[in-house]
């Protein structure tokens, strides 16, 4: 069991506080006093230039997947040298709300020497299985190798 704990800062400064003017952009620190300015989706007034929410949350799937999938060729003795991932979350509305529905990952990955198909697609298989987050969302997840 562990907390994952991070402090989220936003201040109204001297914009008016109405839908169309109130700024979107807050800091979120994490460990070691890393901040990080985020912003809403340029849909929604944000700043485009900023990771929004909904990108947080594909990187999250992203980063998590890889970080499993890093353990699991570890453990079966495939030397991963490079990991890139082009990940894609579809904002769509379902059941009358907006949500992540889906989420695509494509990881393209150079091994020292790879492992065979099926090997692979297992152990893309297994890394989702264990991905805490893949876990704790209902965002299909789906992994396309490239």
């Amino acid at each position: 069991m562990s907390e994952h704990k991070i402090t989220l800062h936003w201040n109204k400064g001297d914009a008016p506080f109405t839908y169309d003017a109130y700024p979107r952009n807050h800091r979120i620190i994490f460990k070691n006093d890393e901040a990080v300015t985020f912003s809403a989706a340029a849909a929604y007034k944000g700043d485009s230039a900023k990771g929004d929410p909904e990108d947080m949350l594909v990187a999250a799937l992203s980063s998590c997947h890889m970080l499993s999938f890093l353990a699991i060729a570890a453990r079966k003795k495939f030397t991963v040298l490079s990991y890139e991932d082009d990940a894609v979350g579809f904002l769509e509305k379902e059941g009358g709300k907006l949500w992540i529905t889906r989420t695509i990952l494509r990881p393209k990955i150079t091994f020292e020497i790879a492992p065979d198909a099926a090997t692979l697609a297992e152990m893309h298989h297994t890394a989702h299985e264990q991905c805490f987050i893949a876990n704790s969302v209902k965002t299909e997840v789906t992994v396309e190798p490239r």
